[in-house]
């Protein structure tokens, strides 16, 4: 997700509200025969600097293809509006969506084939198979370009940490202690020690990276094909009693129950929260859009359990191409793509103006991340920019250290938002009836969503 992620990553994304969008361009090239292309720029609210920043890589964008003109769109993806978006018409030429929505959007024909000019690019065959492959359809054509990809972390507020007592430096490793230091922050300090999503979508989300970090799955494939929704598994089960046990036994969660990405970012960043989990790839939202003091911020693994399937719940973003444009805008819309998220991480040049230009309105580089490309892409575009990190990596290597050997797991692939909006409701149940049936929440969301996968 987006996280939103936001999702996603990828999410991730503040899923509360969208601005109106411009639609697709209307024409293929204008009358002076440039061609015009509007892209997703920021969330709206975003600071000014951060829109300063894409106004600057703009500029240069636009200087070394004179041919076409970039139009920012802000935007914000949110599970409950895009669909209605989608079907308007009104969302730009290049925008962004979770890695999870792209195999329905491909299926149902909404998106823009991107195959001949995603495997034009020079560094094509260094992709990440595992990351693109949620892009293409069964015959390998391509219709969205990587973005960014993410696993779960646990992140925690080194401020509420210190206030309560606790080492910051020393964050938590397993379940057990993460209930344990939410209730001395919570006794401690009177915030919520520990929280979790519950709404817009992302209350499924997480319970489904809990979930896995439990050993569970939300959905089993056989090997014909055939998808089962599972979501009365045994560690969903377990994750939803943990949850019961902060709220009503430990009184560790606090009084709101109705987050979502980007309020839980908001009341985190403003030192409401001491720890929930949330994508590897959140400092720059928090930093950038919530106004969080970096200094506060810190990022570990996800606690995982002795079970034996246990692992890391992964995600990220695609861009994606309005299904509307033509041969020239998708040209257009794919050197863009290359410009703006890709050649960083594949070229030194472009790593150090991207770096550059960021670090020069202090915006954030070096957020944990993991391969869009293959690892040693990732480590030597690492290296080029070194001298231009700002993100504090003493305080989020508690993240890489604690995930080597684990295994990242996909999100659920069959109806993904649906499956994820009916745990939303198990979650709120959970944490607002202290005599919530789990086993019957759970079956609930079994019988909505199987017959939704039945009908595909």
């Amino acid at each position: 997700m987006k996280s939103p992620a936001k999702i996603v990553t990828l999410v991730a994304v503040t899923l509360a509200g969208v601005g109106l969008l411009s639609g697709c361009s209307a024409n293929a090239a204008d009358s002076d025969g440039t061609t015009t292309i509007k892209v997703v720029s920021l969330i709206p609210g975003t600071e000014q600097a951060a829109f300063d920043a894409f106004d600057a890589q703009v500029a240069q964008f636009e200087k070394a293809n004179p041919d076409i003109n970039v139009e920012g769109v802000e935007y914000e993806w949110s599970a409950p509006t895009f669909a209605a978006q989608l079907a308007g018409g009104t969302l730009p030429d290049v925008f962004r969506i979770p890695l999870t929505d792209a195999k329905t959007l491909i299926a149902n024909g909404q998106l823009a084939d991107m195959t001949a000019q995603v495997e034009a690019l020079p560094y094509f065959d260094t992709f990440n198979p595992s990351v693109l492959s949620n892009a293409q359809d069964a015959d390998g054509n391509i219709f969205g370009v990587p973005r960014e990809a993410y696993g779960m972390g646990l992140q925690y507020n080194r401020a509420l940490f210190v206030e309560a007592g606790l080492d910051p430096d020393a964050p938590p490793t397993t379940w057990d202690e993460v209930r344990e230091y939410a209730k001395i922050i919570a006794d401690k300090t009177g915030q919520a020690g520990y929280m979790q999503m519950t709404q817009s979508n992302t209350g499924g989300w997480q319970l489904t990276a809990a979930t896995v970090a439990r050993g569970g799955s939300m959905e089993e494939v056989a090997s014909d094909g055939t998808v089962t929704v599972t979501a009365d598994n045994s560690a969903t089960k377990e994750a939803l009693e943990y949850l019961k046990e902060l709220r009503w036994t430990d009184n560790s969660m606090g009084s709101n129950f109705l987050y979502d990405w980007g309020t839980i970012n908001q009341a985190f960043a403003a030192g409401q929260i001491g720890m929930y989990t949330g994508g590897s790839d959140l400092f720059t939202s928090l930093t950038r859009e919530s106004n969080m003091d970096a200094a506060d911020y810190g990022l570990t693994a996800i606690p995982l359990t002795d079970a034996k399937d246990a692992g890391v719940l992964g995600g990220g973003t695609l861009n994606v191409v309005n299904v509307k444009a033509d041969d020239t805008v998708k040209d257009a819309a794919m050197k863009w793509i290359a410009f703006y998220d890709l050649n960083k991480l594949v070229d030194k040049d472009a790593a150090l103006q991207d770096a550059k230009t960021l670090a020069d309105t202090d915006q954030a580089v070096g957020t944990p991340a993991l391969p869009v490309f293959d690892q040693a892409t990732l480590d030597q575009s690492r290296e080029w920019v070194k001298e231009y990190i700002n993100v504090p990596q003493e305080q989020i290597a508690f993240f890489a250290e604690g995930n080597v050997g684990r295994t990242i797991v996909g999100e659920p692939s069959a109806h993904t938002q649906e499956l994820y909006g009916a745990l939303d409701t198990a979650v709120q149940s959970v944490l607002t009836d202290k005599n919530a049936d789990i086993d019957a929440l759970l079956d609930t969301v079994n019988k909505t969503i199987q017959p939704l996968v039945d009908a595909d």
